[in-house]
């Protein structure tokens, strides 16, 4: 077979494929599925728009809230998180929000439902590390201020170690992690974690004071 013979049947192998695809355009076409997709894909590109209005001025309110220490502002940060949750439920900034919103009303628990369903596998892969640590510290901060049950102060310890493992330039929880090991008689964790903590923020006098009295007692 000579050169031409090949470049002759390379173009008839060519143009068989397209009319295949032709072929193949026109059915799915003619059944709508391209109209159908393309629909689906502006449904779900508007829906998620809709939930980012309402994360946001949910946000808006919930700092509102926080500054007027406001429950009625803080219902209304509540409502507009449960509408963005409602609308795209894989956000996990929409449960985190939800949570700070009950905690500011003074409902822990429902707070720490909040957050288990932003760390759930359905919603934390839509946060970044620092974002997830954040969250791990604030449930970890709910579940010792719960501490009636041991289980809380081991679950906040846990929560923890997780939170300074995906930032460990994250001063305030390893903070934390030296008032929950030093609370568990864990010392010398204690020592290394105020320590971690004040080489992030060495004017942290909570953690400087922490290691003063472990090297008094």
């Amino acid at each position: 077979m000579n050169m031409d013979e090949k470049q002759a049947m390379v173009r008839d192998v060519a143009l068989q494929i397209i009319l295949i695809l032709i072929f193949i355009f026109t059915f799915l076409y003619m059944h709508g599925v391209p109209q159908r997709l393309l629909a689906k894909f502006r449904f779900r590109n508007r829906t998620s728009i809709q939930a980012k209005r309402h994360f946001v001025k949910g946000a808006q309110l919930l700092s509102q809230a926080s500054r007027s220490n406001s429950t009625s502002l803080a219902k209304q940060a509540l409502s507009e998180a449960e509408k963005s949750i409602a609308l795209n439920p894989k956000d996990a900034a929409s449960y985190i929000l939800k949570a700070m919103a009950l905690d500011l009303q003074g409902f822990r628990t429902s707070a720490l439902d909040a957050l288990d369903a932003a760390l759930s596998p359905l919603a934390s892969a839509s946060l970044a590390d620092a974002e997830r640590a954040d969250a791990l510290l604030k449930r970890a901060e709910l579940r010792i201020a719960a501490s009636s049950q041991p289980r809380n102060v081991d679950s906040a310890l846990a929560d923890l170690k997780e939170a300074v493992k995906l930032s460990p330039k994250n001063a305030k929880a390893w903070c934390l992690l030296g008032e929950c090991c030093e609370g568990n008689k864990m010392e010398e964790e204690a020592k290394k974690a105020y320590k971690e903590a004040l080489e992030l923020e060495p004017r942290l006098n909570t953690a400087q004071e922490a290691l003063n009295r472990l090297a008094s007692s």
